[in-house]
């Protein structure tokens, strides 16, 4: 008996120690487990189709200009320095006619064909810009008289009056820039103040302030009313973003920040901001892949875990 239980005894010990050794790795493990979970905890992953397909727009966190802007509205018009009526050099009968309104037009391009009245040759009527056909006022057989037959306009740049109230007459200076958004859609676009009108509008108070813009798209129409922001002054920050970067998640002001292991909500400090761009004065470093666009997505993701979680 004796010595059976000398036997059993290094059995029952080895047991015992595997025991302790798996019950311990098992513990390991499982810790580990915890802490991957706790690290990725927070991100949200997505691929690269899937970032296309949400229409997300990356950006870099970098330095930038803070605008202080005073808000006004006003009416896209026609250059008029860019605007020809055409007339007949001699008078006559109209032979042909090369042009409808609407039509483009070269510069040299043969409007119409007119047979003089007192030499019976014939000659041709020309535009003097490239443009488009906005007016006609010529048929074949009819005598050119003393009348302008087309109006031509070059559409490549056009000018928006802006509105000035007495009270910010005096803020509107020449050489300003002025961004132009659309009143009906997301089209934007910039220019200059090049004339300020030395006498105001009786009957609604108001002083123009003239912008020329480019129009080589020919995005911006005649007629249509615009929103604008003539820029006062700019402050230089070191860390700046785009304003439709910023989420607020439980209270506070966040910032998509795209990283190894996906987007991470990042907590900012805001400084200075306008309509288009804010300071970061703390959360973010400089050239930091930020989400820019529709970073909505990701909040609204950030919620599906979040009830995942707590179910």
């Amino acid at each position: 008996m004796k010595s059976n239980n000398i036997i059993k005894s290094p059995a029952i010990n080895i047991i015992f120690c595997l025991a302790f050794y798996l019950m311990s790795t098992l513990a390991f493990a499982e810790t580990s487990h915890g802490d991957e979970e706790e690290h990725e905890e927070g991100h949200i992953e997505l691929n690269q189709e899937q970032i296309k397909h949400a229409g997300i727009g990356l950006s870099r966190v970098g330095p930038g200009n803070i605008r202080e802007t005073l808000p006004v509205y006003g009416v896209i018009t026609s250059n008029a320095e860019q605007i020809q009526s055409v007339s007949a050099r001699f008078d006559g009968v109209i032979r042909s006619v090369n042009k409808k309104i609407g039509d483009q037009v070269r510069k040299g391009e043969t409007l119409v064909t007119v047979e003089a009245n007192e030499s019976l040759k014939a000659y041709s009527v020309v535009s003097s810009l490239n443009g488009v056909i906005t007016q006609r006022h010529a048929n074949i057989g009819e005598q050119t008289a003393d009348r302008v037959l087309f109006v031509v306009e070059d559409f490549s740049t056009v000018w928006v009056d802006l509105s000035l109230f007495p009270k910010d007459v005096t803020k509107a200076k020449l050489g300003q820039t002025v961004r132009i958004k659309s009143a009906n859609n997301p089209i934007t676009g910039e220019g200059q103040i090049i004339y300020i009108a030395p006498l105001g509008n009786s009957n609604n108070q108001a002083t123009i302030a003239r912008v020329l813009v480019n129009n080589t798209d020919n995005l911006w129409k005649p007629g249509l009313f615009v929103n604008a922001e003539i820029t006062l002054s700019e402050t230089a920050a070191p860390l700046v973003i785009r304003n439709e970067a910023v989420q607020i998640v439980e209270g506070e002001n966040v910032v998509f920040v795209q990283g190894e292991e996906g987007f991470e909500p990042r907590p900012v400090t805001l400084g200075l901001t306008d309509g288009e761009s804010t300071e970061i004065l703390a959360g973010l470093d400089v050239d930091e892949t930020y989400v820019s666009k529709n970073s909505f997505v990701l909040k609204s993701e950030m919620g599906k875990e979040d009830a995942e979680h707590g179910h």
